[in-house]
């Protein structure tokens, strides 16, 4: 038709898939990522970790360095944090018994989303009589950092001046380092099994099309993957940078503790045989799907973790093992029925919202179980409470 223009790929993406249509705006940035994309890729292809980081953090264009809301009802997904109080409390208490045992240190929150993680961990911890000297926020999307200030100077002004933000790890670094849903958006490598061995996968381009193609896999790939006997057209991922960022973080401390809360299984679980399709997730929208190469810059890519890849990375590094469990399990053992006990249940409507979070946080049909927690300590040699309930070590 005369003058008819024709919708641009993120448009017809997200109707083939059922989602809301993503704004001009949007569709205008998703195309010059899917362009730039393509002129890296060609026939040939890039790995899908390369992909997937500039999908994700391409400067101005990926998903994190654009300044399209992500988090909360307005964004993409809620993370526990943004549903209330009860998460950061609960992970303040074990940062103050951590902190109090080591009787120096400071927190460094890595990728602390909208700032409500540390905006709430530092209320907890004023209340405990436990503030840190520094409060770090490792962020390297200058979008969310400048969101994450005015949230935390707005909402406790006068701790913010303890806050400071830095865009790599300190050389050197004494407290505690946390992490919550960090590991699952590092980049992953993505492998299928055939006929033909083992397989990287990789993202190919034609006339502004993504598609996935396929090359031998290297010898990291197939190292990991030999003692597993996987079936033919078992596809699924690994996440060696997530590998290195514990490593890397294990080179910065000192001492005390790695406390990391992300979704994912040790070994033996993530590579089972039912989980044939792997565990990559796409987040447009409040809408999930496993569509990665859909809406270019314009959602959130996701892989499980495999906590067991993430325990020998630390352990390489030096750092001792303290404790595995899940995210219900850590919330029960850090002071969760203190939280309870506190809400007057005959305030009905504070009582209703408490209950419903605690719900969402610790149900196993919603993050109680899929959610775990892992730590790990460089001279630290007491128990941490968040493990004293349940400690799954010995399934990693």
């Amino acid at each position: 038709m005369p003058g008819h223009t024709p919708p641009l790929p993120a448009e017809t993406e997200a109707r083939e898939l059922g989602l809301p249509l993503p704004d001009d705006d949007e569709q205008q940035q998703s195309l010059r990522l899917l362009k730039q994309i393509c002129k890296v890729a060609g026939d040939t292809g890039i790995p899908f970790s390369e992909f997937m980081r500039q999908a994700l953090y391409a400067p101005e264009l990926g998903y994190y360095s654009s300044g399209r809301q992500k988090f909360g009802t307005g964004g993409d997904f809620v993370t526990a944090p943004e549903m209330g109080p009860v998460f950061a409390t609960c992970v303040a208490n074990q940062i103050a018994e951590i902190l109090t045992r080591l009787k120096k240190g400071d927190v460094l929150e890595a990728g602390a989303g909208q700032g409500q993680l540390a905006i709430d961990i530092l209320r907890a911890l004023e209340e405990l009589g436990t503030l840190p000297q520094r409060y770090l926020i490792l962020e390297l999307s200058s979008q969310l950092q400048a969101r994450q200030q005015h949230n935390i100077g707005d909402a406790i002004p006068h701790l913010a001046n303890r806050v400071q933000w830095v865009t790599s790890l300190p050389a050197s670094f004494t407290g505690v380092i946390v992490g919550n849903e960090l590991l699952d958006a590092l980049p992953v490598e993505q492998f299928i099994t055939g006929g033909n061995g083992i397989e990287s996968l990789h993202v190919c381009c034609h006339e502004n099309t993504l598609a996935y193609c396929r090359h031998p896999a290297g010898e990291s790939i197939t190292n990991r993957l030999k003692d597993l006997d996987l079936p033919d057209g078992y596809r699924s991922e690994i996440n060696f940078q997530a590998e290195a960022w514990i490593r890397s973080a294990a080179d910065a401390l000192a001492q005390g503790v790695m406390l990391l809360i992300d979704y994912g299984f040790p070994r033996a679980e993530y590579y089972h045989p039912q989980r044939h399709h792997g565990t990559l997730m796409c987040h447009y929208r409040h809408h999930n799907h496993d569509k990665a190469l859909s809406l270019v810059g314009l959602q959130d890519i996701t892989a499980h973790v495999d906590f067991t890849a993430m325990a020998e990375a630390a352990v390489e590094a030096g750092l001792d093992v303290l404790g595995y469990t899940s995210q219900a399990a850590f919330l029960m053992s850090n002071g969760l029925d203190t939280i309870v006990q506190a809400c007057d249940p005959d305030d009905g409507r504070a009582y209703l919202a408490l209950t419903t979070e605690i719900k969402k946080l610790t149900h196993p049909s919603e993050m109680g179980e899929l959610f775990k927690v892992i730590a790990f300590g460089r001279e630290f040699e007491y128990p941490l409470s968040g493990f004293a309930l349940q400690n799954r070590v010995h399934r990693l």
